[in-house]
């Protein structure tokens, strides 16, 4: 008996020794640099808040552009700290994603940092252009409906979709599927543009599923090219391509104003005005996911945040705005300043 009691409490001092020595082997090996990973379109927001941040007693945070769901895998994948401690995203966390943080014991705050309008642009050699949703779907779509049937996409002009439409080759450049940006067109201008075709309308109501496969399949006949995440390069080939049509964050329109110009979609130009007041129908939210388990771990992580949603920087009047961010309401953003303050949970 008295072996088995010396047995018993040498296992819970070795258990109690084993656990201090994790995580001092934890604190030793905590990273002194915060890093962050997700979308494009936040990336130039999240780079101007950490280079500003570096200026202080902490280090630049790291920024990497490696798009939405990109960044959703690597941040999701676990709470060590060779993974990412902010995931930006240009759309919200999607249920499976969230589904496999908490498998991973990642609980995380959701800040939502503003407003963005997907821009559909193109050379500013060119003169006005107005689209449709329904003519970005035609042009886009793998399969269309032709004579009430699904078949393969037969449209090469933008005048074989509507003789008003200019007589040359489709040809757009957007984002990778694993982009927010991508997810958001596809919802908020290829849905809509399909809904307006009887046939798809229908399968809506009757399959959802083969809806979204019919609207959310793109081209891959060479109309549609997909650019990666690097939405300066797409600005790079509409100037030197004037038939090219390009895809990308509202911010990379304003920084390119010179040289490229918005389209009109349904007559509406994505302004700072037209997106804020929802009269611009291709616009969405932007995020950040911050990972609760690194708050303590990470030197000058909630700092970092605090620093993000302060009104000097994402307020109406903050300096984001002067790099082309839509702002939240301020009813809004006091309410985000407040989830960080306590870092609250997330929940689904």
């Amino acid at each position: 008996m008295k072996n088995i009691k010396i047995f018993l409490y040498t296992l819970v001092i070795a258990n109690i020794v084993g656990f201090f020595a994790l995580s001092s082997s934890d604190q030793a090996y905590a990273r002194d640099q915060i890093k962050i990973v997700g979308s494009s379109t936040v990336f130039p927001f999240s780079s101007a808040v950490a280079e500003r941040f570096g200026k202080t007693k902490y280090k630049t945070p790291i920024v990497e552009s490696t798009g939405t769901g990109g960044g959703f895998k690597i941040f999701c994948s676990g709470r060590g700290l060779n993974t990412p401690d902010i995931s930006n995203a240009s759309r919200r966390i999607k249920k499976s994603e969230y589904t496999k943080c908490l498998d991973n014991g990642v609980t995380v705050t959701e800040v939502q940092i503003g407003y963005d309008g997907i821009s559909v642009a193109y050379s500013n050699k060119n003169g006005d252009l107005n689209l449709t949703r329904e003519h970005l779907y035609k042009a886009l779509a793998k399969e269309v409906v032709i004579d009430g049937k699904l078949t393969a996409n037969p449209y090469k002009k933008w005048s074989d979709i509507d003789s008003s439409l200019p007589n040359i080759a489709i040809k757009v450049m957007g984002p990778p599927p694993t982009s927010g940006t991508r997810d958001a067109f596809l919802e908020l201008a290829m849905e809509a543009g399909a809904k307006t075709d009887p046939v798809l309308s229908a399968l809506k109501k009757s399959d959802s599923k083969a809806f979204k496969k019919a609207s959310h399949t793109l081209r891959e006949d060479g109309a549609y090219i997909e650019a990666g995440e690097n939405d300066n390069l797409i600005v790079q080939k509409l100037k030197a391509s004037p038939d090219l049509i390009g895809i990308f964050g509202f911010s990379f329109l304003e920084e390119n104003a010179d040289s490229i110009k918005a389209i009109k979609i349904e007559g509406v130009l994505p302004t700072f005005d037209n997106i804020i007041d929802g009269k611009y129908t291709i616009s969405r939210s932007l995020f950040f996911y911050v990972k609760r388990e690194h708050v303590k771990v990470v030197p000058g992580l909630k700092e970092f945040v605090e620093t993000f949603v302060d009104e000097n920087t994402m307020g109406i009047n903050g300096y984001l705005v002067d790099k082309s961010l839509i702002p939240l309401q301020p009813d809004q953003a006091n309410k985000y300043r407040a989830d960080v303050a306590s870092m609250k949970q997330l929940e689904m």
